[in-house]
């Protein structure tokens, strides 16, 4: 080739480099999942599918490791990490110590906790307003029984679960001061979002005592609270997630956290840009709280029942409903036997 040739394809393959540089690299997320994994059809699926609907719709590079057991997350988390990972997403409360150790590490990496708050300027920490969701179900729930003696079935017996039961409890005794709440725990240990027989047993328990409706806030133990609510043809409440398609005409609503929209916007701030550190309260006022209503239960919650607990939502938005807030009480709620 001449080499005024030569010159001139140097020059064009220079200016166009210029002009169109090589593509970035995509944002690169790591999802930290506990052992209820993406299949829990609750609180971790709707952070998969949040994050799945980034990688659709963003195009993002995303890996998701499913944890065998608690000690797991360091490890799980450090690898992102040490992998240059751009924003690693842990979901839970159970998470926030692992979380906190590897992003004092990782100093200019992000990431996000869900569940828990956390003071490091590198985590964004979102906090959902539980309390407001499950006094709407507690609505509901008292205002559907025929027995007037509703249930309410925990996971660990621990603040963020204690403040579900609290709202629940709060929003049932809000209908009639005559509503009775029998309330149990499933254990003391993470085993206890994973133990769908011992959460059967409870509510099979709770039904024999006359109750006819039971929300269960306990990860995938509460699939065993629906197949006793099916068996006993009686009324069960799903959490996190819409689980109102489980058990078609058994599970009464859902008490539904916007975990998948919070992932979501989450990487999208990234993508952005303006992703920040901090706590995010998210409740009715955002859309982030509601209770489910589809076909899967639509005969089974009446539209009266539907009618007041919108306007009852419309009242806690309003102001004129205040729902106390475990995490702001003095001392601990007792739980009946």
């Amino acid at each position: 080739m001449p080499r005024r040739s030569w010159l001139l394809c140097l020059i064009l393959f220079l200016l166009t480099h210029r002009a169109f540089p090589l593509a970035t690299q995509p944002l690169k997320v790591g999802l930290v999942l506990d052992r209820g994994g993406k299949d829990d059809k609750s609180f971790n699926a709707s952070a998969f599918r949040g994050a799945t609907r980034a990688q659709k719709e963003l195009t993002i590079h995303l890996k998701v490791l499913e944890c065998s057991s608690d000690s797991a997350f360091v490890p799980s988390i450090r690898t992102f990490a040490q992998h240059g990972y751009d924003l690693i997403i842990g979901i839970g409360f159970v998470q926030k110590s692992a979380i906190e150790a590897v992003a004092k590490q990782f100093p200019n990496l992000s990431f996000l906790l869900i569940d828990a708050p956390s003071t490091l300027p590198n985590i964004r920490s979102i906090i959902f307003q539980e309390h407001e969701g499950s006094y709407l179900v507690g609505t509901i729930a008292a205002l559907t029984s025929k027995t007037k003696s509703v249930g309410f079935i925990g996971g660990m017996d621990i603040p963020l679960i204690r403040r579900f039961e609290l709202g629940y409890r709060t929003g049932a005794q809000s209908v009639s001061s005559l509503v009775k709440i029998l309330t149990h725990y499933v254990g003391s240990s993470s085993e206890a979002w994973r133990d769908p027989a011992r959460a059967k047993e409870l509510a099979l328990l709770q039904f024999s005592k006359g109750v006819d409706v039971v929300f269960c806030a306990a990860g995938s133990s509460c699939l065993g609270v629906f197949d006793a609510a099916e068996e006993r043809k009686k009324f069960a409440i799903g959490v996190d997630s819409n689980q109102n398609w489980v058990k078609p005409g058994t599970i009464l609503t859902s008490m539904v956290k916007g975990v998948d929209q919070a992932v979501f916007d989450s990487i999208r701030l990234k993508l952005r840009g303006s992703f920040t550190g901090g706590t995010v309260h998210m409740g009715l006022k955002e859309d982030a709280i509601s209770f489910s209503i589809d076909e899967n239960n639509r005969k089974v919650l009446t539209p009266a029942v539907e009618q007041e607990a919108l306007n009852i939502r419309e009242q806690i938005l309003n102001g004129l409903i205040k729902v106390p807030d475990y995490y702001h009480l003095n001392k601990p709620l007792s739980t009946p036997k």
